[in-house]
């Protein structure tokens, strides 16, 4: 096998294979890194074993961030939960971590970076990878039976609150101007509570146009006020639960809880097996256990760096804790300005 490197937006072998993969995902197809793209600049390139054929055996899709604030680095896939290397043994991930890692070294990059969704650390010794960061992945298995997944929910956080659904709440679905703006604006609410900017408005609309079909912006009103919503994405046989956001003075109401509910049973119409709740910060337990409440399972999430990266800790907790305060605390033209500027530099 050799391994190549191919723009996957232009060679149509990328989206053959990510399509025959059993373990491909949206965060692999070419409209999530398209997007990727429009909107901060990064470069995408997969390190694909070619075989005999011609045709792509196996790959790891990066993109290429060039930042004067965070430095230069290889991510594997910048705002994706995961990216699970589409090889097909240990041998064929060898030799295409050996080359991004060369690159890595010969380019001058800080380190490159795995999401995988299933690794051990042992495994991944051999190629000098470093655990950097730990998150719980949520799934639920729609394969089942509906009065079988039903049965998994917590009786009172999750059965009790689809029960009293509520004849006044207004659903709506699809990807409109109109969607749009109502779920970006409860975006906004979200982010605040949390104390972090939301990523641009451009984002989502780039996203919108690159995936096409394959997104759906849920929102659910009272009296034309927006309460909760949901952005999800499609792909194969697998729906991803992406960006969730809420009007907490609404929270007695369980929008999110119905707007879940809703997205499971048109999954099992449209024959989807599986919902991807998404990865969950070690330090949100409250999110992790609200989770766990929908039957979900759950599973360790560990991403990997080549070289390590020591993270220094912060000296001065107070002010970045008045940062934080102040952040939040400016006009929402400022705030998410903010975002616009800071998320190009995360990845």
């Amino acid at each position: 096998m050799q391994v190549h490197r191919i723009d996957p937006l232009s060679d149509p072998r990328w989206p053959r294979f990510v399509e025959s993969h059993p373990a491909a995902g949206i965060f692999h197809t070419r409209a999530w890194l398209q997007a990727l793209q429009r909107t901060y600049g990064y470069e995408p390139v997969v390190y694909a074993g070619i075989g005999t054929d011609g045709e792509v055996v196996s790959g790891i899709p990066f993109c290429k961030i060039r930042s004067f604030v965070t430095g230069r680095r290889l991510v594997s896939i910048p705002f994706s939960d995961h990216c699970q290397p589409l090889a097909g043994d240990i041998y064929q991930l060898q030799h295409l971590v050996s080359a991004a890692e060369n690159d890595v070294r010969r380019q001058g990059f800080k380190y490159l970076e795995l999401r995988p969704v299933t690794a051990d650390e042992t495994s991944v010794a051999p190629f000098h990878l470093t655990p950097s960061y730990w998150a719980v992945l949520h799934r639920l298995d729609l394969s089942r039976s509906q009065q079988s997944i039903v049965d998994g929910f917590h009786k009172s956080c999750i059965r009790r609150k689809i029960r009293q659904g509520r004849a006044d709440l207004v659903y709506e679905e699809g990807r409109s101007s109109s969607l749009l703006a109502r779920f970006y604006r409860l975006l906004i609410l979200t982010r605040r509570k949390h104390q972090l900017p939301p990523q641009p408005l451009v984002w989502f609309r780039n996203l919108i146009e690159c995936v096409g079909e394959g997104l759906t912006i849920r929102l659910l009103s009272k009296d034309g006020a927006p309460i909760a919503s949901l952005l999800t994405l499609s792909f194969k046989s697998v729906i991803t639960l992406k960006y969730s956001c809420s009007d907490q003075r609404f929270n007695s109401l369980a929008g999110t809880v119905h707007l879940i509910w809703q997205t499971i049973q048109d999954a099992i119409k449209s024959g989807a097996t599986q919902l991807d709740l998404g990865k969950s910060d070690l330090d949100t337990p409250g999110l992790i256990q609200f989770k766990d409440h929908w039957g979900a399972v759950q599973t360790r999430l560990t991403y990997f760096r080549c070289p390590a990266v020591v993270k220094a800790r912060s000296r001065h907790p107070v002010i970045v804790s008045a940062a934080q305060r102040l952040l939040t605390a400016i006009p929402d033209s400022i705030f998410t300005a903010v975002g616009g500027v800071l998320y190009r530099h995360v990845g």
